[in-house]
């Protein structure tokens, strides 16, 4: 006979164990984990890049220019099949009823549906199979965190068991248990026109032969591989999965167009620039399952319709070169024309880096003489000598009455703002002649902005009506007044088209028109770099999911 304590303690353990059994109470502690997004393992870049065709949207179809197979990612299981441009549905279905008959990690039996789908995909985010099965007589749902094949393997299972509990996503009360049954899982779910559909853990991915196009959130084709997965937010994203080389492609011809510009060596120069910036970025948006997106947010990339085969031999040329300062992969920043100088990358963005310095986008002896000069061009041009001096928007100017001030600046302010009094300068780059900072004087009162930012807090009004993006932070601010000397609106003077730091893309058009090599284009936007043959590294960045905001401000009428 044991000792009275010995019994009693054999009778709490043999409770405890019962009442886990019977789902009476939790196995884990009673606070569910956080919630979290779907796993994207961090995957080492091996010549392919990620791109966020469509970023975010509760169905995204996929198809390809010649019959395919759908697949699971990492299984390689067969799906469904498409013809030659059909197209299937991909959608997500957080609880998708799946027949099993394995072992299951039971971690808790909550009363809860909302602690039920955290702990499910936290599970799932933590690289967990993990599912959910309802117990109407303990009214109670049953949080499976991991899977093992039959027969029973105790080693195998406790070690596996560890590993959840490693994750924080249970405790040592967890309970394996033959599941026979069916269970609810997370599933994407593949449908095609016809109704027919199949479900799976890992994303569907079509892949086709390199002759062939894969179709990506409707009729654009591109190269590589299609691919939905669940983005940051939960919802899905439709991903180009796509050789490096091949992606830039897509993006050269639309980041410098090769039927305006089809100088050689400025499409080797944005070739290297766009490799450059796709190698620094890998993994940017990784959390939302790809590197870059497919917008000016990183680099414009139009998939195979794009391509054209000036830039195409302008990839082909550089294969592999990228720009490097001491050894590391530059942020090769790039817009569209300068205006006349370059800018400091201090002036318009954060960072201090060495190799964007301010510089006269014009050849050596047709510079102006000053910052002052410039300025003064900007009201009244008379210089000829930039590289660009050619350009549309290489002297711009737009004119606000008073009520589109209003307006524009109460956009900014997120607030009505009355009547603007006086626009400021307060800060201008004494290397470039850019505004730095600006403050806008309203009877609502005093609002200010610096950088790049300082374009989006004055649009200029279109022909159409609707405020539209300042070109450059390269202007100065003219008060217009009547004959009686009352205000009656604005005049901005300007030049240039994008933020200013780096290459100016009509500049190295320019440059090429003058015989320069792609290597002296560059090395003169991007001070003191070398180039080379490297690869970067993919990090595991996080970033948010795209949206669209409503303005609450409406200028057309203005």
């Amino acid at each position: 006979m044991h000792p009275p304590r010995s019994r009693f303690a054999l009778l709490a353990l043999l409770a405890a164990a019962l009442a886990g059994c019977a789902d009476q109470s939790p196995t884990v502690p009673s606070a569910a984990p956080p919630p979290a997004a779907a796993q994207n393992v961090l995957e080492p870049y091996a010549g392919r890049i990620r791109i966020g065709i469509v970023t975010a949207a509760t169905s995204v179809k996929i198809g390809a220019t010649v019959g395919y197979d759908v697949r699971e990612k990492g299984t390689n299981t067969y799906l469904v099949s498409g013809l030659a441009n059909e197209q299937v549905t991909v959608t997500h279905n957080p609880s998708a009823a799946v027949a099993t008959n394995n072992r299951r990690l039971q971690v808790v039996c909550t009363t809860t549906t909302a602690d039920r789908d955290q702990r499910v995909a936290a599970g799932v985010a933590a690289g967990f199979p993990s599912a959910w099965e309802h117990v109407p007589a303990s009214s109670c749902w049953r949080v499976y965190i991991g899977e093992r094949p039959l027969p029973i393997d105790a080693t195998a299972e406790a070690t596996y068991k560890q590993n959840v509990i490693n994750a924080g996503l249970a405790t040592s009360a967890a309970i394996w248990k033959t599941v026979n049954t069916t269970i609810y899982e997370p599933r994407y779910v593949t449908t095609k026109t016809t109704g027919t559909s199949a479900s799976s853990r890992n994303p569907p991915r079509i892949s086709v032969a390199s002759t062939a196009r894969v179709l990506i959130g409707g009729t654009a084709q591109y190269r590589g591989i299609a691919e939905v997965m669940r983005n940051a937010s939960g919802t899905l994203a439709g991903i180009n999965d796509v050789p490096m080389e091949e992606y830039l492609y897509g993006v050269v011809p639309r980041e410098l167009g090769p039927v305006a510009y089809p100088e050689v060596e400025a499409q080797k120069a944005q070739a290297v620039a766009a490799r450059t910036y796709a190698h620094g970025n890998l993994g940017k948006h990784w959390n939302n399952g790809y590197d870059l997106v497919a917008t000016v947010q990183d680099q414009v990339y139009g998939g195979a319709a794009a391509e054209h085969s000036v830039s195409t031999a302008a990839v082909n040329a550089t294969a592999g070169i990228v720009a490097t300062y001491n050894g590391n992969l530059i942020n090769a920043l790039f817009y569209a024309t300068s205006g006349g100088k370059t800018s400091n990358v201090e002036d318009v963005f954060t960072g201090t880096d060495a190799y964007m310095r301010s510089v006269w986008d014009a050849p050596a002896g047709q510079e102006l003489s000053s910052v002052s000069a410039l300025l003064t061009d900007l009201r009244t041009p008379t210089w000829t000598g930039a590289y660009a001096g050619w350009h549309s928007y290489h002297r711009w100017n737009y004119t606000w009455t008073m009520a589109q001030m209003s307006c524009v600046v109460g956009d900014f302010a997120n607030q009505p703002v009355g009547n603007v009094t006086a626009i400021n300068v307060l800060s201008r780059s004494s290397t470039s002649g850019r505004v730095t900072q600006i403050q806008f004087v309203t009877d609502a009162g005093t609002f200010t902005e610096t950088g790049t930012a300082i374009r989006s807090a004055m649009p200029y009004i279109n022909t159409s009506g609707v405020p539209t993006l300042l070109p450059s932070t390269l202007f100065v601010v003219e008060r217009l007044t009547n004959s009686s000397g009352a205000l009656t609106g604005y005049r901005v003077y300007g030049g240039g088209n994008g933020h200013g730091a780096g290459m100016a893309q009509t500049g190295a058009v320019g440059m090429a028109r003058a015989g320069h090599t792609y290597t002296q284009i560059l090395q003169k936007y991007y001070t003191g770099i070398v180039l080379q043959v490297k690869n970067g590294t993919r990090r595991n960045g996080i970033s948010t999911v795209p949206t669209v905001l409503t303005d609450p401000y409406d200028c057309t009428s203005a």
